[in-house]
């Protein structure tokens, strides 16, 4: 059996309160989504681990797994641990990649992103990151260009052997981003905002992946 192109990567809009929770169920259901980052906004620790007890099963269930970023400061590791989820992913230096790494040991993924050049990719991988992101949006909300996430990720994918997730602004997107080698392409925005709904724009990712692996 062939190895799949890619598998696809869930990112939420920063979240801050359950509600969410229908629409991870309505994304997930039925497709090969392997991860979703739940994007939290600042609050106080125990109101961040009730959060993620709370929206970590509907990901679960589907058979993917549930990884917390926190937008600001916050112990990410005791989080995701209390909170029961399946890794975190941050931004920042390599010494504070180190010191998660130690604190996670191998019990749950560690992935990075927020990368500003190859350099600081490097540094992260040597940090001992499970994955790098490239392309997702910035605190602000804005992208990185297109053909500036295809360098990347084409570049890391060829020479690293640390997975990497290369973010897609739009489904039109996905079969460029496929070509670059990526393990796994990321969806935010075209997911959450297709008028069809989630399950739709997932489904619709997942067929594009699909004619990409029966290609000779």
């Amino acid at each position: 059996m062939a190895e799949p192109v890619a598998r696809l990567y869930l990112v939420t809009p920063v979240l801050t309160d359950a509600s969410f929770a229908p629409r991870l169920v309505e994304a997930c259901a039925g497709q090969d989504v392997a991860a979703v980052l739940l994007r939290l906004g600042p609050a106080d620790e125990r109101s961040l681990i009730n959060l993620v007890k709370a929206l970590s099963p509907p990901v679960q269930e589907a058979g993917a797994a549930a990884i917390v970023t926190v937008e600001g400061e916050a112990d990410l590791a005791a989080i995701a641990a209390r909170g029961g989820a399946d890794g975190i992913h941050v931004s920042g230096n390599p010494a504070r990649i180190r010191d998660l790494r130690e604190r996670l040991k191998s019990e749950r993924a560690l992935g990075a992103g927020g990368l500003r050049t190859k350099d600081d990719a490097m540094s992260m991988g040597e940090a001992g990151v499970d994955y790098l992101m490239f392309g997702e949006p910035r605190p602000d909300g804005s992208l990185p260009a297109l053909d500036s996430v295809v360098d990347r990720a084409s570049w890391w994918a060829e020479i690293f052997e640390t997975p990497c997730v290369a973010y897609a602004p739009t489904l039109e997107a996905v079969r460029t981003l496929l070509a670059t080698g990526a393990e796994f392409i990321a969806l935010g925005d075209a997911v959450w905002s297709h008028p069809e709904g989630p399950a739709k724009a997932v489904a619709a990712a997942a067929k594009i992946v699909g004619e990409q692996e029966a290609l000779p």
